[in-house]
């Protein structure tokens, strides 16, 4: 079996993530080095000798390949994931959006939504802020399997240790001791569907972007060219908002202005 990190780049690896390429549309080549062991790790695991064992499994076991993405990809496990973030939108940057742009219909895209508790946290803050239900939250991912357990919308309590009590009354309905669904109403605030990072264009104008946790695994010339398709991606006076590790150094570079920790603007015209 392969392991080494001098194998990566072997034949066999080469036609094994171009195989998955095709199969998923995850581009293994734009990943760091954590991200191929992490490949390996889970073939070890599986007690597999070679890459086309590998590639059968995931393509013909549809448990397996939501095993194989689900271990690549580290997904938002928690609603309101780092409070103070979230606070900070609530109480500043959505209103300040609200006064700059002079209407409620902002624009807001949780790039890399994950199983949906990022796009459904942003959908709280957004209802709570006054903003229309008819300008739902884009959320978007590359995982299919991932957004169909958003769209289905049932999490485990605690998964909402960060969520207000109020808020769960309102937001969620309790299905059992140990388990919420999102409520209707929550849910068409959130607007789910496929997109490639990497290989797919942007929508435009958006006044808010949150990606979080997602480009801490691509290599620094991939994260590049994300970093720059977000700030095209933004209306000027719009926010970009990344994780807490994932701080951006050059953000000059690219346009964008600092607003606070790990929070950058695209400057008004």
């Amino acid at each position: 079996m392969v392991a080494n990190e001098k194998d990566y780049d072997s034949p066999e690896y080469t036609r094994f993530k171009q195989q998955v390429q095709k199969l998923t549309g995850l581009d293994l080549n734009s990943y760091k080095n954590q991200i191929h062991r992490r490949a390996h790790m889970l073939m070890s695991r599986w007690n597999l000798t070679d890459y086309d064992q590998y590639f059968t499994m995931i393509n013909k076991n549809e448990d397996k390949l939501r095993d194989f993405l689900d271990y690549l990809t580290i997904n938002v496990s928690e609603f309101l994931r780092n409070p103070p973030r979230w606070w900070d939108l609530k109480d500043h940057v959505i209103p300040d959006l609200i006064k700059t742009k002079g209407n409620k219909k902002l624009r807001f895209w949780s790039a890399g939504s994950a199983t949906g508790e990022e796009p459904y946290s942003l959908a709280m803050l957004s209802s709570e802020c006054g903003l229309s239900s008819t300008t739902p939250v884009h959320a978007r991912d590359i995982d299919a399997g991932a957004i169909a357990i958003a769209q289905k919308g049932i999490y485990h309590k605690r998964q909402l240790v960060n969520v207000p009590p109020d808020w769960i009354t309102k937001y969620f309905k309790a299905v059992d001791e140990q388990t919420y669904q999102v409520k209707d109403d929550l849910k068409k605030r959130v607007d789910f569907a496929r997109l490639n990072l990497v290989e797919d264009r942007f929508e435009k104008d958006y006044d808010l972007i949150l990606c979080r946790n997602v480009v801490i695994y691509f290599r620094p010339e991939t994260k590049a060219v994300l970093y720059q398709k977000f700030f095209d991606a933004l209306r000027p006076g719009g926010y970009l908002l990344v994780g807490s590790t994932e701080q951006i150094f050059e953000y000059k570079s690219y346009g964008f202005e600092a607003a606070k920790p790990f929070l950058y603007k695209k400057p008004l015209k």
